[in-house]
């Protein structure tokens, strides 16, 4: 009686795990490069002063063609997005500074 041989699958070893997945996409950072809202200057939120900050958002809603809203609640919007987005990874410094930002973006349009 001829027995049936089993065939067997093989298995891919660990060799592919140890290959790297690709960074995932952070719709986040497309919106704030690609959005409709801003036309922002590089590096505005990484800015020393609050005042600073302010005046180049400021400077950005009034320039730009784009925006579907007013100059100042388009501005102040790409700054708390920006806040949020964020999130944790945020230094306690660089979030005081954003927020005393938003203050100074509100005397900056007369709104206080």
């Amino acid at each position: 009686m001829a027995h049936a041989r089993k065939t067997t699958h093989s298995r891919k070893t660990s060799a592919s795990k140890s290959t790297r997945r690709a960074a995932p996409k952070r719709w986040s950072q497309r919106v704030t490069k690609e959005s409709d809202a801003l036309d922002l200057k590089q590096g505005v939120f990484k800015l020393t002063s609050a005042k600073k900050i302010a005046a180049s958002l400021k400077r950005s809603a009034e320039h730009s063609a784009r925006r579907k809203t007013g100059a100042y609640r388009s501005a102040l919007s790409m700054l708390t997005f920006y806040i949020n987005r964020a999130g944790k990874t945020l230094p306690q410094t660089q979030r005081t500074r954003l927020e005393r930002a938003k203050v100074e973006l509100k005397r900056a349009f007369g709104r206080e």
